[in-house]
């Protein structure tokens, strides 16, 4: 099933931005000053994504920052049918959709996207409209190559939940039970959730090592 993620911008941008700097990670500006974005007019991207990535090199624990806002969405797969048919495919678990959960028309977003496996990635957005922004142009591919390798943070599932230890009074009753989570991949809400516990530990982690 696709994976649709809930992201939050401001603060959390300024972190990885931050971090990146600090350890030799590197954020990429989508498009550069011309952001992520589709004329509805023209039926024309902002500039040409293809030719943008072309000119960068990109390794795992980069980010991609989009700068766009709720009139586009941001949509990441390493299944390269689900790529040229700019469809988001219901039953492909490598697709994720990146969005705010917002309804409002031409809301201002940054969406932060982790690199973290190695090979073709691809991007792409579809309103659902006939996929038109991206049959238009609005859609790229990456190679991500190793570099230095994922940051701890990225490549270590978050720890588990706390548990608060038993009282005095507990010792004669039965021990706690420990209930497993799912694994990545278990689930929607459990394959969201590792995902962006995992990004948010990566800039805090990394902005520790300033």
């Amino acid at each position: 099933m696709v994976q649709h993620t809930a992201v939050y911008f401001t603060a959390f941008t300024l972190l990885i931005t931050a971090a990146s700097a600090a350890t030799g990670y590197h954020n990429h500006t989508v498009g550069g000053t011309a952001g992520w974005f589709f004329n509805s007019t023209t039926n024309t991207p902002s500039t040409n994504y293809s030719s943008w990535a072309a000119s960068q090199t990109f390794n795992l624990g980069d980010y991609l920052i989009f700068n766009t806002n709720s009139n586009e969405t941001v949509i990441q797969t390493y299944n390269k049918a689900t790529y040229l048919n700019c469809t988001a495919d219901d039953s492909d678990n490598g697709t994720f959709i990146y969005d705010s959960g917002s309804s409002r028309f031409s809301e201002a977003l940054t969406v932060p996207v982790p690199l973290t496996t190695v090979g073709l990635n691809y991007f792409f957005s579809d309103t659902g409209v006939d996929s038109v922004q991206c049959s238009r142009g609005m859609a790229f591919e990456i190679t991500v190559q190793r570099g230095l390798g994922l940051p701890p943070s990225l490549n270590q599932p978050p720890p588990p939940p706390y548990a608060e230890p038993p009282g005095p009074d507990t010792e004669a009753q039965s021990p706690p039970v420990t209930v497993a989570q799912a694994p990545n991949g278990g689930g929607a809400f459990g394959r969201r959730a590792d995902k962006w516990l995992a990004v948010y530990g990566f800039a805090a982690a990394m902005l520790m090592l300033r």
